[in-house]
């Protein structure tokens, strides 16, 4: 993940797949459900200071955020768009059934809260043509997620998925960027959660189970 840059009072949040840009927080083992959801909430080391503020999509739009696929490259393949489709429903409803005070809507015309752009740029290649300049020149690894966000409220977020994505990493990538446009940002490096959507060095979780939904629960808290 790129450090985080202040510009005209909105803070931007990069986070890219891939151990090149990717930010993590590495444990040598299991930690608590505290400490787990520290790490991924605000990327603080168990017992330490968050090194990312904590933020949240307003109360006012968190019960309706619209999902879906705002653009496709041509070159980007049907056989993967069909995947990707798929897997966004699949990642909608993994969401809304974790318990959390938050509900996903899958939309199929803008104006959508969480865009999906499948680009042409392969793994490593630079991103264009989306239109939006926080995604625009950059290089995407796997996927590349971007978070705007005014003070601790998200403002927005896109979520680009690379030209040659594996056909195995597709469901677990989408859930994992569509969970961290929810602000549950930071990956955890350790070989006791590579079961973890939040797993830095593996793309193969397509569940949330155990304490990534307790994560989410407790960054969305039902009243």
């Amino acid at each position: 993940m790129r450090r985080p840059a202040i510009l005209l009072s909105v803070l931007l949040l990069w986070l890219a797949r891939g151990a090149q840009a990717q930010e993590f927080v590495a444990v040598p083992d299991l930690v608590s459900d505290e400490a787990f959801y520290r790490i991924v909430a605000c990327a603080a080391p168990p017992g330490g200071d968050c090194a990312k503020p904590f933020i949240w999509w307003p109360e006012e739009r968190r019960l309706r955020l619209r999902v879906g696929i705002a653009q496709v490259a041509g070159d980007f393949a049907s056989y993967r768009f069909d995947l990707v489709d798929r897997s966004i429903d699949r990642a909608i409803d993994e969401i809304n059934a974790a318990g959390a005070h938050l509900f996903l809507e899958r939309a199929y015309e803008g104006p959508f809260d969480v865009p999906f752009y499948l680009v042409d740029a392969p793994q490593g290649g630079a991103i264009s043509g989306t239109s939006v300049p926080d995604l625009d020149g950059s290089e995407i690894a796997i996927g590349r997620i971007v978070l705007r966000s005014r003070g601790e409220e998200i403002t927005g977020a896109a979520i680009a998925i690379s030209a040659d994505i594996r056909r195995r990493e597709i469901a677990s990538v989408v859930l994992e960027e569509l969970v961290q446009s929810l602000g549950l940002v930071t990956d955890i490096l350790s070989p006791a959660y590579q079961h973890s959507i939040f797993a830095e060095d593996s793309n193969s979780v397509t569940r949330l189970r155990g304490q990534d939904a307790a994560a989410l629960r407790r960054h969305y808290p039902r009243f």
